[in-house]
């Protein structure tokens, strides 16, 4: 066995400088790799992503109202908006003249933290509701993060998505609501001297009145027919 090493030496060596090479290049591209899923972590982690929608108000369905939310891990900064119809029609008009009635939308924003949401307005859409319906419209937003890297996003809204939605019962955060707000008015009134409390009292003058009834009925109920109601004797 080692005659035969020391005779192929060279080849040997050679074998094994291939595989230590190879070795080498498949954890350095590994290494890579890793680098680059780390510095994606990284990046996500404090990023900023921003989201825009219309939304159905949990109070009434045929309220649709803007909603603007950081739902990435980092800040956002120096927000701005472009808004349009896509086509410009009279629907999507109204609907843009209704949920941008807020200064943001000229003066734009500063600053929107992580899972933050911003509500800006509503469309009531029992008005011009043919109009609106087959309308969409485009949010073109531009933000910056921490180190002032630039993103460019476009979220195009078809309101066209919203026909047949309907909604069956109430809302339980809304019936929930309604229950507390009829509970505190109750409590006002009777702090404020607006309606009294009804309470049935029982005093120790309704107890000995009870007692007496029932030291009545128990004397009558000890006391011994009489001689014409009791029954005849058997000879």
């Amino acid at each position: 066995m080692i005659e035969y090493l020391n005779a192929n030496s060279g080849a040997l060596t050679v074998i094994f400088t291939g595989v230590v090479t190879i070795s080498t290049v498949v954890y350095a591209v590994l290494t890579a790799q890793l680098v680059n899923e780390t510095r994606k972590m990284r990046q996500a982690q404090t990023e900023p992503k921003l989201e825009i929608a219309l939304k159905s108000s949990e109070h009434w369905i045929s309220l649709l109202r803007l909603h603007i939310k950081n739902i990435g891990l980092g800040p956002a900064y120096d927000i701005a908006f472009k808004v349009y119809g896509e086509p410009d029609t009279d629907g999507a008009q109204e609907i843009i003249k209704d949920v941008t009635k807020a200064n943001l939308f000229v003066s734009g924003l500063k600053y929107i933290g992580p899972s933050r949401e911003i509500i800006t307005g509503y469309t009531q859409m029992t008005t011009m509701y043919q109009e609106k319906i087959e309308a969409v419209i485009c949010f073109e937003v531009t933000y910056k993060d921490s180190i002032q890297k630039e993103f460019k996003e476009k979220f195009r809204i078809d309101l066209s998505e919203f026909k047949g939605l309907t909604q069956i019962g109430t809302p339980p955060m809304y019936g929930i609501m309604k229950s507390i707000e009829k509970l505190q008015k109750s409590v006002d009134n009777i702090a404020t001297g607006w309606k009294k409390v009804q309470v049935d009292v029982y005093s120790q003058k309704d107890r000995d009145k009870e007692r007496r009834e029932w030291e009545k009925e128990e004397e009558e109920d000890a006391q011994p027919a009489d001689s014409a109601d009791a029954p005849p004797l058997v000879h």
